[in-house]
């Protein structure tokens, strides 16, 4: 699998406090890769490097393969990054705005400017005053500024922060359609766990500075037991089941509804169990959440 970004023991000093202490992260091509921690873990002191906005106390950066510190030009031209809400001038248009911030890197035409508010769901807004844009609409004016250097990497902060449920749904069904449909890597950081479950491959999950673990979603997930919600009937005939299995525990039953903790692997079976006793299963879904996993992985971490 091709390696588009690979840290090396990277970390960042503040007087006595780590921002982030031997980073080793590896995004590869294709990835939707979300770093995640809770505020103040370091995520964007980690961007920041990454983008050469501050120097590494230690470490070194590599993206396609080239040390970051020795070709930063050539690097950083094929990547776009948006770190903090971007600004427009609101009185003019999407349009006008693209044409005036693409030009700060290169003269760009009228139809790459309108692929570029067509991929971010903007095109019909393309003549219309910035002002009339909502919060939502901006974060993808943004996003669609930085598509304008044509970019095989995008890194994103916190890209969904002040939005409404709304705003959230369209960044991220904007992001899954980047890495699906144009073949872009996403690197973006995030503390909404939920938000993260629904659009990453891969993750890095981070606190105080330091990585904790890392690797496919779905992976991580399937480690360990998961809580899953099973609607059954008779009850009592589930439950006399479940309860004779040493990798199954019953945790609650209301309703017909079964909150069954499943040690990993064990789920297909316990669904074939209770078809082949003549149990009627409803419904049977994980409960398990990235936020479970993240609080589970960053419990008892120590201070640095």
């Amino acid at each position: 699998m091709d390696v588009v970004l690979k840290t090396h023991g990277l970390s960042k000093r503040f007087g006595k406090r780590w921002g982030a202490r031997n980073l080793n992260l590896e995004v590869r091509r294709g990835d939707i890769f979300c770093f995640l921690g809770p505020n103040g873990a370091g995520k964007s002191t980690t961007i920041r490097m990454i983008l050469t906005l501050l120097k590494p106390t230690a470490g070194s950066i590599e993206i396609f393969g080239q040390d970051l510190h020795q070709n930063r030009g050539a690097v950083l031209s094929r990547v776009c990054g948006i770190v903090e809400k971007p600004d427009f001038y609101l009185y003019l248009t999407a349009h006008k705005n693209l044409e005036i911030l693409g030009a700060m890197t290169r003269r760009v035409q009228g139809d790459e400017i309108l692929e570029a508010l067509e991929m971010v769901g903007l095109k019909s807004r393309a003549f219309d005053k910035v002002r009339t844009f909502s919060h939502g609409m901006k974060q993808r004016l943004g996003i669609a500024q930085a598509l304008l250097t044509k970019p095989e990497l995008i890194i994103l902060d916190e890209p969904t922060t002040g939005l409404d449920p709304q705003g959230m749904k369209e960044v991220r069904e904007l992001i899954r359609r980047l890495a699906l449909e144009r073949g872009m890597t996403i690197f973006l950081s995030s503390h909404l766990l939920s938000e993260v479950e629904q659009v990453a491959t891969r993750m890095a999950v981070i606190n105080r500075g330091e990585l904790v673990v890392q690797g496919q979603v779905s992976e991580l997930l399937a480690r360990e037991a998961t809580d899953y919600s099973i609607k059954v009937s008779p009850v009592d005939a589930a439950l006399e089941l479940i309860r004779n299995l040493s990798w199954a525990e019953v945790l609650s039953v209301e309703d017909g509804m079964l909150e069954i903790r499943i040690r990993s692997g064990y789920a297909s079976e316990l669904n074939r169990l209770l078809v082949t006793s003549r149990i009627e299963v409803s419904s049977f879904y994980p409960r398990r959440t990235l936020e479970d996993f993240f609080l589970k992985v960053t419990e008892g971490t120590s201070e640095i």
